[in-house]
């Protein structure tokens, strides 16, 4: 109304919207509230918030940091204001090119990894998969390796080729950042890069447990694919990529600098992979208790053994494989 009584008489305004004069001249001159105020405060936090997180966050992720930063706030009103300030988190796209050939006749390991437990360490359970990026030169593609306990990238190559070698990048890349004992389940799908004799091999010389997705069962790598869908909300997809040679260096920012250690994760209970992962070293851990191999007691309840020894020192391939249930199906 206050802006239509540059054009139109108040009176007339007044008596199209059923309020008196006098009623719109006290709210003109009424001072802010107290609320009033505190949500412009609240709003200039928001508005920070949201421009640190590359303008990615929504109000769950934006309330969480605000939290962090012993602000009192709740979910809802931190959407009201980011809705009335044109502020939003983004969302998920399109199309998507083929990058899996499972049609081969090379080994494919079992499925290892449905029915097991998540794992309660790093370095326990890695998943990995393949991604394109859309450039104006063609597509490059982004291979990855993912700790499944924090979600951390702990590998990653690109290549304008889908060749064994590309995978082969991202797995060499994380077995030196990371040096995994002998033991780690590595999963994938049954792409002909992943059953591939070189990278087999560079398994087993890890003593690396293969495992691979059941024909029908892609979600048991859905974590890998919630990964893609989140860099390419959150990057690739917010501009067009010319060459490449330009996208190397914003995937660089993007996982190490901004994903891994800072970016909030909803599974992780809105802590970046490098938190989740230090707080795994804050905890104090349990007193060893003197079990028997019978005995229960020091095992939680999927019946793993929680008495921190060591169970692939010394151990040979074949002993390392029966430290992980086969499928029960």
């Amino acid at each position: 109304m206050k802006a239509l009584a540059v054009e139109f008489p108040v009176r007339v305004l007044c008596r199209i919207l059923e309020v008196s004069p006098s009623g719109y001249y006290a709210w003109l001159g009424r001072k802010p509230s107290c609320r009033q105020l505190q949500d412009g405060q609240l709003l200039s936090l928001v508005t920070t918030v949201h421009h640190q997180s590359r303008q990615t966050y929504g109000s769950p992720r934006i309330t969480r940091e605000l939290k962090e930063q012993n602000h009192r706030c709740g979910r809802h009103r931190i959407a009201r204001l980011m809705r009335q300030a044109g502020l939003r988190g983004l969302r998920r796209s399109r199309f998507r090119p083929r990058t899996t050939d499972s049609h081969h006749d090379l080994p494919v390991a079992p499925n290892h990894l449905k029915g097991m437990a998540p794992p309660s360490q790093p370095n326990r359970v890695w998943v990995s998969d393949i991604t394109y990026v859309p450039t104006l030169q063609g597509w490059l593609y982004l291979a990855i390796v993912m700790d499944l306990y924090s979600r951390r990238i702990v590998g990653w190559a690109t290549a304008n080729h889908l060749k064994t070698s590309l995978v082969k990048e991202a797995l060499s890349r994380a077995l030196t950042s990371r040096r995994p004992a002998p033991g780690l389940l590595h999963h994938s799908d049954r792409g002909v890069q992943y059953a591939s004799a070189e990278y087999r091999t560079l398994l087993k010389s890890w003593h690396i447990i293969p495992s691979m997705s059941a024909q029908g069962h892609c979600y048991d790598n859905a974590v890998a694919e919630s990964f893609f869908s989140t860099v390419k909300i959150e990057l690739l997809d917010r501009q067009q990529w010319a060459a490449g040679e330009k996208v190397n260096p914003a995937l660089f920012d993007y996982i190490e600098c901004f994903y891994n250690r800072k970016r909030r994760h909803s599974s992780l209970n809105y802590q970046s992979p490098a938190q989740f992962e230090k707080q795994l070293h804050l905890t104090p851990k349990r007193p060893s208790q003197d079990t028997t191999p019978g005995d229960k007691t020091a095992c939680n309840a999927n019946g793993r053994d929680d008495s921190p020894v060591d169970r692939t020192k010394n151990a040979s391939p074949v002993a390392i494989h029966l430290n992980f249930p086969s499928n029960p199906r």
